[in-house]
């Protein structure tokens, strides 16, 4: 683009700021903010996301855990990440197995993704599993599988992001996704 062509947008901070009464964010009126963590939990909960099962088989035992941080990365290598709190009494034995299995939890398993996230001896009880050669466990009924390794882990303040790297996938289309939202499964409207 020539010079003559170029248009030049200069962005004006407003003098006025409009704000949902409803809000507690004084970070648009430029005013500082305490980031406490119930008001980033909060924030952060506004975001829907999906749920997945991280699994594997680990010393004969099936471990594994229930993430609502899990997302796309990259198709060139096939990556895939999620995040995990480094209080995690679980992801050490977790990162051990060769492979770990991330099924992509439908609609109807809101029981199963409060049960992965309970108590580890507890987690896998009364539920069926499958479990591949490489020792990758995933639940039936989903919407998404994944046979994964880990292909990096990188520290981030209070969890660790694992980046995975895809060996298979399978997907259905006909099934809807389990969405966490403000702390519990299902888009909330705010009140």
């Amino acid at each position: 683009m020539v010079d003559s062509e170029r248009k030049e947008h200069k962005m004006s901070r407003p003098t006025e700021v409009t704000r949902d009464p409803r809000t507690t964010d004084t970070a648009l009126a430029g005013l500082p903010q305490d980031l406490d963590q119930g008001v980033l939990r909060a924030a952060f909960g506004a975001f829907p996301t999906g749920v997945v099962a991280v699994a594997a088989r680990v010393d004969n035992q099936v471990v594994g855990i229930a993430a609502s941080s899990f997302t796309s990365v990259s198709l060139d290598p096939p990556l895939v990440s999620f995040a995990i709190s480094t209080t995690s009494r679980t992801w050490p034995a977790l990162r051990r197995a060769d492979h770990l299995g991330v099924t992509v939890l439908a609609d109807h398993h809101d029981r199963v993704a409060r049960q992965l996230a309970g108590p580890a001896d507890t987690r896998f009880a009364n539920l069926d599993t499958t479990t591949d050669d490489n020792g990758a466990v995933t639940l039936p009924d989903g919407v998404a599988w994944f046979d994964t390794t880990i292909h990096h882990q990188v520290e981030a303040g209070d969890h660790t992001i694992v980046l995975l790297r895809l060996h298979a996938v399978a997907h259905v289309e006909h099934k809807r996704p389990l969405v966490f939202h403000r702390s519990g499964f299902g888009l909330h409207r705010p009140t």
